[in-house]
């Protein structure tokens, strides 16, 4: 059997929950918070990994694994190097999309909205909180650029190491977060037949969110 036959074969009817407009709460995070709080108890890898999509100058998409690492009535917040090409991507068009994705409870979530840098205080505070490795890496690595082998990245940390022995590791000045303030959660739970549940919650001009059903 080749591999587009096992594909056209891979099947999975969904059942495990339902999704209810009349059950949920007016506020999206509410019930992100629950979602991610089962996603957390059920001992998912990662259930912090989030799709980022992103768009270049002349329009082309791209779309990359994160670690969300603060959600609240602000948005989404992740780190990154600000010279990388998500971060050059998004100092261009400021718009973003994420896709949280738990399969094992059969679930998505869709967040697209405006993305903004957090403070130099939030990034700074993040910062501390990470093992020294890490922090060593985020001076080493020139992120999105093209290297000449791992060895390069490999010297490149023990300079850092050498550079920073004996003192606490300084937040690189390109290096921080952004935060993606979101305008539309869209949350979908997988349903028999391919009759999904699809909830968009849309946040209206006076910082309300509209509530409809989508069609699977």
């Amino acid at each position: 059997m080749d591999i587009r036959e096992q594909l056209w074969r891979l099947r999975r009817d969904y059942g495990q929950r339902a999704l209810d407009e009349r059950e949920v709460p007016s506020d999206p995070f509410e019930l992100l918070r629950a979602w991610l709080k089962e996603a957390l108890e059920a001992g998912l890898l990662e259930p912090n990994a989030v799709a980022l999509a992103t768009v270049s100058p002349d329009g082309q998409p791209s779309v990359r694994a994160v670690l969300l690492r603060d959600m609240n009535e602000r948005g989404f917040v992740f780190f990154t190097n600000y010279e990388s090409r998500k971060a050059k991507e998004l100092q261009h068009n400021p718009r973003a999309a994420m896709l949280f994705l738990w399969v094992p409870l059969e679930r998505q979530v869709r967040v697209e909205g405006v993305v903004e840098r957090v403070s130099e205080e939030e990034s700074d505070a993040y910062f501390r909180t990470r093992p020294r490795g890490y922090q060593l890496a985020a001076w080493a690595s020139p992120q999105s650029e093209p290297i000449p082998d791992r060895a390069f990245l490999e010297r490149r940390f023990r300079e850092m190491e050498e550079r920073f022995a004996g003192q606490e590791v300084p937040r690189p000045p390109f290096w921080g977060g952004f935060r993606l303030m979101p305008e539309r959660i869209e949350f979908w739970q997988g349903r028999s037949n391919r009759l999904h549940d699809r909830l968009l919650y849309i946040r209206q001009p006076d910082g309300s969110w509209r509530l409809q059903r989508l069609a699977p």
